[in-house]
């Protein structure tokens, strides 16, 4: 019996699609910007977007980079207490490769000529995050001069960055600008939804009349990702599958791009659920139909919801989500009069909630006095929910 053909599509958020489209300029621009050397702006980048939007997988993208140029890589979520895992990480790898460290000229805990590798002593809080990375960068110039290759550097991706742990961004930040200054082969990428973001773009902290101290990432080269085009949609759709014994009928791809809406999470939902659901249906390696395209469809919208529209509420006040339940009344486009009209509130107010869902992305807008979501089949989630976001606050 034939062996059924492996679905090559990804529906899961952060994973590596197997054909990542729309993003080759940026990918482009890092590696020009790793091998121009230190001071190129995109070696400290800032990937900002909705969830699903494609974050996680630009930064694999730029790891992939990194490595492809024998550059060591160091992944970290932004959550409390990133630096000192960052700073962990960092001492347990040169303490695994210590035997290759022999005559290298780097200083732990300020003892130069050798290292000493006294667990309590490395632990101890003098030994910083600045400490850790300048030796590991030493380790790296000595491990690429002993095998006579070009020099690397050292790639640092943060995920998931949020304003609510400033501090510890304030002290990430001061250690890369002293690395950058003094010529180090250091680069830092990070990534993150807006309403998490732009808090720390500010020139003011939030609730004070301080100057907001993360300055580093209002320098960083900005990478705001927006939907991929149709084009980008058939091809990231059609690819894994061509020349397969699972390829798509015509008509089914047609409606499984225009189902996309450009949005690339949901390319992998949509190509992942319509394979499986011709697979269900002929228990063979036929083309995808039409009819497994379209339940296909069906299928990745509600995980859409489970998956991207609901933990994007929950990050939103009461009144947020009830904007967006006006919004949803409308089949297209909302005008900001009906919106008053439906809040029974003034200008100030309800145009206080718009700039609000549009510096979160959840909005957009269309038109002159008119608004529309930012993420495909939200109008369809907040009308199936409505009931509960309102009266149980979520």
């Amino acid at each position: 019996m034939a062996l059924k053909q492996t679905n090559p599509f990804k529906a899961t958020l952060g994973a590596t699609p197997p054909l990542l489209v729309g993003r080759s300029d940026a990918i482009d621009d890092f590696g020009f910007a790793l091998d121009e050397g230190p001071g190129a702006h995109e070696r400290i980048s800032l990937i900002i977007g909705p969830r699903g939007i494609g974050k996680t997988v630009l930064l694999n993208a730029f790891e992939d980079e990194a490595l492809e140029r024998g550059w060591l890589t160091l992944s970290e979520t932004a959550t409390a207490g990133f630096v000192e895992r960052l700073r962990s990480d960092i001492i347990q790898r040169l303490s695994q490769d210590r035997k290759q460290l022999q005559g290298l000229n780097v200083s732990i805990l300020g003892v130069g000529g050798g290292l000493n590798w006294d667990t309590q002593a490395i632990a101890e809080s003098t030994y910083s995050l600045r400490n850790a990375l300048k030796d590991l960068l030493a380790y790296k110039r000595e491990l690429d001069r002993r095998a006579l290759q070009a020099p690397g550097g050292v790639l640092i991706t943060l995920d998931e960055m949020h304003h609510q742990h400033s501090q510890e961004l304030i002290e990430f930040g001061a250690t890369v600008q002293h690395l950058v200054r003094e010529g180090e082969d250091i680069s830092v990428v990070m990534a993150g939804i807006p309403s998490s973001i732009r808090p720390l773009l500010s020139g003011k902290l939030s609730g004070s009349g301080d100057a907001n101290p993360v300055t580093f990432l209002r320098r960083a080269n900005r990478i705001e990702l927006g939907r991929v085009s149709d084009s980008d949609v058939r091809e990231a759709l059609e690819e894994p599958l061509r020349n397969t014994a699972t390829p798509w009928e015509e008509d089914a791809l047609d409606i499984a791009v225009e189902a996309c809406h450009g949005y690339p999470f949901m390319i992998q939902l949509v190509g992942q659920c319509s394979f499986r659901e011709n697979a269900r249906a002929t228990n063979t390696s036929a083309a995808i139909s039409t009819d497994a395209a379209q339940r296909g469809v069906a299928t990745a919208q509600r995980k859409l919801g489970q998956l991207v529209h609901e933990p994007a509420l929950s990050d939103l006040s009461n009144v947020d989500r009830t904007f967006l339940v006006h919004m949803a009344q409308d089949d297209g486009p909302s005008k900001m009069s009906d919106l008053k009209a439906r809040f029974n509130q003034t200008d100030s107010y309800v145009g206080n909630y718009r700039r609000r869902l549009l510096d979160a992305e959840m909005i957009m807008t269309t038109g002159h006095g008119e608004v529309d979501f930012a993420l495909p089949y939200l109008r369809d989630y907040l009308r199936e929910h409505a009931a509960s976001l309102i009266a149980e606050g979520f």
